[in-house]
């Protein structure tokens, strides 16, 4: 237990210092959203992890590094640049198990079942298409893996249809509204809550 403790608290402190270039959350969100990853997701050495909109990639190199050498991360990005920047960020990370893959506006595009767990960072509002998604993403785990959805809540009401929910004055998206798409898709809803805006929603693939 102890050495468990020791080796999250080791990757939290390279994930701090790799941060701190500058990324659009502080350092000190993203030690603290990998450390709920790695607890809510039971991500351990050897794993296979999706991320759907690695944006500047602080995330995907945390759980690379989380995953050690004998895991890999599959780290998904709609943006062309970022999706090729990707490989050095690896290389300045220290980590060799991170395959870029191109992102798809409705689809992980990730392999069938080769997930342990897959999450997301403030990406879920901006689908289109959550149905299609959400099927893609049960899709991508293998049975019993897990789903973590991080987000944030509309500043007020949320909107009327999901491709308005990046708008102006809508931006964001409730965590009863992913638990109930999620649910549609066929997954099995852990828990789906907010705090201070900060939305956390965990879901699994059924065992079978």
């Amino acid at each position: 237990m102890h050495h468990v403790g020791r080796r999250r608290s080791v990757i939290v402190l390279a994930i701090l210092a790799f941060a701190a270039v500058g990324f659009a959350q502080t350092a000190q969100e993203n030690a603290a959203d990998v450390e709920w990853l790695i607890a809510s997701l039971e991500i351990h050495p050897g794993n296979s992890v999706g991320e759907i909109g690695a944006g500047e990639g602080a995330l995907t190199m945390a759980i690379a590094k989380a995953v050690g050498p004998t895991g890999k991360v599959f780290s998904n990005e709609l943006n062309k640049e970022r999706l090729a920047a990707l490989p050095e960020l690896a290389e300045k990370a220290g980590v060799s198990n991170v395959t870029p893959v191109e992102g798809r506006e409705a689809a992980t595009n990730f392999p069938d079942q080769c997930c342990d767990a897959i999450f997301m960072r403030n990406v879920y509002h901006h689908f289109g298409n959550p149905a299609a998604m959400d099927a893609s993403l049960l899709k991508s785990l293998k049975p019993g893996g897990h789903l973590a959805v991080i987000d944030f809540t509309p500043p007020d009401k949320e909107a009327p249809q999901p491709s308005e929910r990046y708008a102006d004055g809508f931006h964001g998206v409730k965590p009863a509204t992913v638990a109930r798409e999620l649910l549609a898709a066929g997954f099995e809803v852990i828990s789906a809550d907010a705090e201070n805006r900060t939305v956390k929603v965990l879901a699994r693939r059924p065992p079978r």
